[in-house]
């Protein structure tokens, strides 16, 4: 199992500091300030310079992960992005990076970080039929800590909606080769901001189809993502029972309630408590 981050992650455009505090006290596991897609083209060498300061800021609070999306790596952008980050005070702890469609495309990346104790975590964004056409090389890149799936590009190409049913193939690619992998996937943000309803339904389905988190593009959407990714403490109850029962029969098949529980299920719970801080008390840890 990954110890890659996963759950709930905000992104916030980089050209935009005062949104900075926002985005490091919403609740999310991960926060990204981006350079590529939220980033007018004019605004794109401020939002370089400015971002170094979504690394050093104040109110950051424990367990938030920063991190950076660069613009692709085909692009002359990239090259300008990542001698910036060289630069940076405090380095992201985490590289998205946009339009992989290759291993190579992580290559790129990795050789142009150079030092080795300024080494993040990269992360595939899967947005084009290539890159899903490619995803058994790509997760096999010794670079890659996990994925994320960009349902607008990937619509866009295909000329498809970002409806549940158009999604669905390429979301069943990115969870079957991920999980190969050992990797975390993390879903598209959803872009309705006013239909909480509809967030919420949408993060119960990917999280049933085995995401590990999906992304938000406003602090509003974190606590409905957080209400369906953070375990609730009667899961969390759940889960130790099913451990603490299958230590007991040495592994055998046991009943708890009405479920019979094999080996599948026990290890599901192991995986829910090694991936639950130890201090989760609150329904759905939501912030």
């Amino acid at each position: 199992m990954t110890t890659a981050p996963a759950g709930v992650w905000l992104i916030t455009p980089g050209h935009t500091p005062t949104r900075f505090t926002s985005a490091h006290t919403a609740g999310a596991d991960v926060a990204l300030v981006d350079l590529e897609d939220s980033v007018p083209p004019a605004a794109k060498p401020t939002a370089r310079t400015t971002a170094h300061a979504f690394f050093t800021h104040p109110d950051t609070p424990a367990g938030c992960t920063l991190g950076i999306r660069i613009n692709a790596p085909t692009t002359r952008e990239s090259t300008h992005d990542l001698a910036a980050l060289a630069d940076y005070p405090v380095p992201p702890a985490i590289i998205l990076i946009p339009k992989v469609e290759a291993p190579h495309d992580l290559d790129f990346v990795a050789s142009a970080l150079g030092a080795p104790d300024r080494r993040p975590l990269l992360y595939g964004l899967i947005e084009t039929p290539q890159a899903v056409q490619n995803l058994s090389e790509i997760v096999r890149s010794e670079h890659l800590s996990g994925l994320l799936f960009g349902t607008a590009d990937y619509a866009r190409s295909i000329g498809a909606t970002r409806a549940w049913e158009p999604m669905l193939y390429a979301r069943s690619a990115l969870v079957t080769h991920a999980a190969a992998a050992g990797i975390p996937v993390i879903d598209s943000p959803y872009f309705d901001l006013d239909d909480q309803d509809g967030l919420h339904a949408e993060a119960v389905r990917v999280r049933d189809l085995g995401f590990r988190g999906k992304s938000c593009v406003h602090p509003r959407q974190v606590a409905t993502v957080a209400r369906v990714f953070r375990p609730t403490p009667e899961q969390l109850a759940h889960a130790r029972a099913i451990v603490a029962a299958a230590e007991d029969a040495a592994g055998g098949i046991v009943r708890i309630g009405h479920q019979m529980i094999g080996p599948p299920m026990v290890q599901d719970a192991r995986d829910l408590l090694a991936r639950t801080p130890t201090d989760e008390t609150t329904e759905g840890a939501t912030p």
